[in-house]
């Protein structure tokens, strides 16, 4: 049950968040609805066709599509009002989010004894997938890969399941809380990782 109360939170988050990111592009109520569909259900479907899971298991998750369209909804009709808790709440239920689907893409993979690589892949791309394509469709550079560290957590939840290190409830609850604990830690204290950019060293030889 406290999976499926965290994979509601984490879908609501990634749903809104790709209904805010289409509004601020000033899509229209489609593309609002489309792009909050994608960001909370893309990576898994991109998951799935990777590890040799039916897409159309996607359908069967009919609670998780009402509970995205709702808040969809919520966002398009009461976007000043939301936009308040969001800018305090987004990034925390963005956290649990990234959190449980990694660990959830994990576990379908092991579960059918695909190799680590194959562990990590679903685990990145359960839990950042949707907003990569979120941010290619609103023509954005992917924040997961510039902001602070992001999918690097979800890498590190697929070594834990496919090394074996997380298996038990407790093992997995402990790595849910590690995971969204150090995503909080990043987007508080702006953790990055290293970056270097062409144009600065280009910049650099021409002085």
């Amino acid at each position: 049950m406290t999976w499926e109360v965290l994979s509601i939170i984490g879908t609501v988050a990634f749903a809104v968040s790709g209904a805010i990111v289409a509004m601020e592009e000033e899509y229209d109520i489609l593309g609002v609805y489309i792009l909050g569909i994608v960001t909370a259900f893309g990576g898994g479907a991109i998951r799935n066709l990777l590890i040799g899971v039916p897409v159309s298991a996607l359908w069967e998750q009919g609670l998780y599509f009402q509970i995205a369209l709702f808040s969809i909804t919520l966002v398009f009709v009461f976007p000043q009002f939301l936009m308040k808790h969001w800018n305090r709440w987004g990034n925390f239920t963005d956290a649990i989010g990234l959190s449980a689907f990694a660990i959830q893409g994990a576990l379908y993979a092991a579960k059918m004894e695909h190799p680590l690589s194959a562990v990590v892949v679903a685990a990145v791309l359960t839990g950042s997938g949707g907003g990569i394509v979120r941010d290619m469709l609103a023509r954005r550079k992917p924040l997961v890969l510039r902001a602070e560290i992001y999918a690097a957590w979800a890498i590190i939840g697929g070594f834990a399941i496919g090394l074996g290190w997380a298996r038990s409830s407790f093992e997995l609850y402990t790595l849910f809380v590690f995971i969204t604990l150090f995503r909080i830690f990043s987007y508080t204290f702006h953790w990055k990782l290293p970056s270097r950019s062409i144009y600065n060293e280009k910049s650099h030889f021409e002085q």
